[in-house]
């Protein structure tokens, strides 16, 4: 009844009263007393912890449901709990609320609202200044640009974050401007801005905004620059198309290829397996397939290449299997008159060193040897390479009976090599005494002593 509940509202308050009271007997200055709760334990020990939380729930519950009651005009009867208040915690003015020993109901009925401290709520308030703003993001807190409205707001903000010298948020605060200003004022503003104009131009140029890029490089009349990019964009699109391409082709060569290696109808796929696919390969790895297993086949006209690259790798291909006829018909080119002659457009000193790599036969080697234009690249490579022929028919032309006369003890005794240089230097030395013979045979006819 409402009369009992008056009563125990009134023995609470007495209860109150006699702990008031005792606070001015208690010093709690005096270190000697150890102070014990009413069941006997140490006040500040886990155990007394514990149930010192337990027992302020229960309380916190038992007055919140009194003036619960006393509010309503219909009365609900609850269980009624035992008082648990302790001395200590009377004391200490403390009232805890254990929120996991209640129920879903009982937190959204008796629970009291929890909020965060204001100095959180801060955190989201509007009204920090640009140089605020700026030292927040910073920070790497989470702030609105939407309260800049007007535009020396905006401004001052893009001032304050470029004098914070953080590529990011200088990045961060130009999105918002290019978002919420028309684009001639935006590029009016940045052009006195230089560092901000920077970051706008890189910005624009890696997420791929062609159209706005180059009305800005158009309103800063930068020509140069719109037309170096506009060239850029047709070779990328150009790029493109290029490697559709390709993967068309190698899709084509797959299929066929794989065909042939499983019935085991072709020879060189039977001596040569092919040791991975060629889809999604790269252009000169597609080449290199392509000399190697279809030198003479059409798969090649499709490969847009240049010719110094097709050379190289041409020569390296065919090198590799050993056929030096393909390498010969590579290097010889024909004039208008019928005539033959080599030409490599990468200059055969390199293609003495592919054909070498190659393990290339001696006679195959003097015969690329010998076009190489630069006499000294010449005989260091006949050198390195033991092309004695080469050698010793250099030192021929050049006269140079001391180098040639050297060389000879660098050959095997008694080897062709040997007898070569042995009649080259007899033939100087014959032609030497019948040129002396001449002259002076010249100068006594003329009466000259």
């Amino acid at each position: 009844t409402f009369d009992d509940e008056d009563d125990e509202l009134s023995q609470l308050k007495e209860s109150k009263r006699a702990v008031n009271s005792l606070r001015d007997i208690v010093d709690d200055d005096d270190d000697d007393l150890e102070r014990v709760s009413w069941s006997g334990e140490p006040v500040g020990s886990i155990s007394w912890s514990i149930k010192e939380t337990a027992s302020s729930s229960a309380s916190s519950l038992e007055g919140r449901d009194s003036s619960l009651q006393k509010g309503s005009s219909s009365y609900t009867g609850f269980p009624k709990q035992a008082s648990s208040y302790s001395l200590s915690s009377l004391f200490k003015g403390e009232f805890c609320l254990s929120l996991p020993a209640l129920s879903d109901t009982g937190v959204k009925n008796y629970a009291p609202e929890l909020r965060r401290p204001k100095a959180e709520y801060k955190d989201y308030s509007s009204d920090w200044s640009p140089k605020d703003t700026v030292r927040r993001m910073q920070r790497g807190k989470v702030c609105s640009l939407e309260r800049f409205r007007s535009l020396q707001d905006k401004l001052v903000l893009l001032d304050e974050a470029v004098a914070g010298h953080d590529g990011n948020i200088i990045t961060a605060v130009l999105i918002f401007l290019k978002r919420t200003l028309r684009k001639e004022i935006l590029f009016r503003e940045l052009e006195v801005r230089q560092v901000a104009l920077c970051h706008l131009i890189h910005f624009l140029k890696e997420t791929g905004e062609q159209k706005l890029l180059l009305d800005l490089l158009r309103f800063l009349d930068r020509t140069e620059e719109v037309a170096l990019y506009c060239v850029k964009s047709s070779e990328d699109t150009s790029h493109i198309q290029d490697h559709y391409t390709l993967l068309e082709r190698q899709i084509i060569i797959e299929a066929n290829d794989r065909h042939l290696e499983t019935a085991g109808q072709s020879e060189i796929f039977r001596k040569y397996p092919r040791k991975a696919s060629i889809l999604n390969m790269p252009l000169v790895t597609t080449l290199f397939y392509s000399c190697f297993y279809h030198y003479t086949e059409a798969e090649l006209s499709a490969l847009q290449i240049p010719d110094k690259q097709y050379v190289l790798t041409a020569l390296a291909a065919r090198a590799k299997l050993r056929a030096w006829n393909d390498v010969d018909a590579l290097f010889t080119t024909k004039n208008w008159l019928g005539y033959t002659k080599k030409k490599a457009p990468i200059g055969f000193h390199r293609v003495v060193e592919i054909l070498q790599r190659n393990n290339a036969p001696v006679q195959v080697l003097q015969e690329y040897v010998r076009l190489v234009e630069d006499v000294e690249t010449r005989l260091n490579l006949a050198t390195k390479y033991k092309c004695h022929d080469v050698v010793i028919d250099t030192y021929r032309d050049l006269k140079d009976r001391i180098q040639l006369a050297a060389y000879r003890c660098k050959v095997e005794r008694g080897s062709a090599e040997e007898e070569k240089i042995d009649s080259i230097l007899n033939n100087t030395v014959r032609n030497t005494v019948y040129l002396l013979e001449t002259f002076i045979r010249d100068r006594h006819a003329l009466g000259v002593q």
